[in-house]
This record gives C-alpha cells, structure tokens and sequence, in this order.
C-alpha cells in the first residue's frame, strides 16, 4: 500500500471517529483575537486541570499559539454550527461572526458555547505536523446545552434514539 493510501484509508477512519467540536481561541503579539476549528482535544488529568488539543503547523496563526501562554477552549454547543464553520475556514475576520469578549484572564470569549476552559499552556509537543498542546485549567464556565458534534465530515446534533445501548447497571 502506497504513502497516499495509507493517507486517504487513515482520513476515512478517524473521519468515522465521532469527537466533540471546539474552538480554541487566543490573543497575537498586537492583542488581535484569533482561533480555529478544533476537533482534536482531550482531557488529560484531574489533579492538576489538563487538557490537550493538536494544532496544524500550517495553520495561519500557528506562531500565535505556539508564543501565547494561555488559550481558551470553547466546547460548541448544537446551536454554534456557524461559528464552527467560520473558524474552519479561511476568513481573516472569524471573530466578527461570532458574538465574543475579553475574560478577565484576558483571553477572547466566544459566547453561547455548552462549556469553556481557559488555560494556561503547561506544555508543547512536538508531533509530526502537529504540535501538541497541553493546558492547565484556570477559569471554566458550563451551560446545560447539547453539544455540536463531528462524524464522517460533517457536523450534527446527538441523534433522538441515543442511546441505542443503554449503559447497564
């Protein structure tokens, strides 16, 4: 099996890997908010706070989050289709399509999200032609949303037959 297929097989699996959706948000050098579309993130630890998500290194403001020393994570809610295609695109203006506002810990708030995690950042791994992200929980705010989730390049709600195999006692 070729490089390329091994690639195109790789993409049709993890694509088959239903996640969560996020977007992940910071300040650059001048203050000027940015963020993208994250699907890659995890919680790592509960003793400290730790989460992690990976970021392309060909992601426009790669070097903005690789010198930021906190980030925010926003984990969409059913109702945030909008801004989650906004920040997967390339619009140099996500953030006007958004309603948003600066935290106390001086981080851009993207509102109406189901939870967000402001972090600190603990750690970067190097990781291919990623970059891993490890952050330490400083600030979070939950709301009683349902989440916006991704399966097979798509994004969608929690189907009304979940669950299909009730957790048993």
């Amino acid at each position: 099996m070729s490089k390329n297929e091994r690639v195109d097989k790789f993409k049709r699996i993890m694509g088959k890997y239903p996640t969560g959706v996020t977007i992940v948000t910071t300040l650059d050098a001048n203050g000027t908010p940015t963020g993208l579309t994250v699907n890659s993130f995890t919680s790592v630890s509960l003793e400290p706070l730790l989460i992690l998500w990976c970021l392309d290194k060909r992601f426009s403001s790669f070097a903005a989050f690789l010198k930021a020393e906190k980030f925010a994570v926003h984990i969409l809610s059913a109702e945030q289709a909008d801004a989650c295609w906004a920040f997967a695109g390339k619009e140099p203006d996500r953030f006007s399509k958004v309603k948003w506002e600066l935290s106390v810990n001086g981080l851009p708030i993207i509102s109406d999200s189901l939870g967000t995690l402001e972090c600190k950042t603990d750690q970067q791994i190097d990781a291919g032609d990623h970059v891993i992200l490890l952050g330490e929980v400083i600030g979070l705010k939950a709301e009683d949303k349902e989440p916006l989730l991704y399966y097979s390049r798509n994004i969608g709600t929690i189907p009304d037959h979940w669950p299909a195999y009730p957790r048993q006692s």
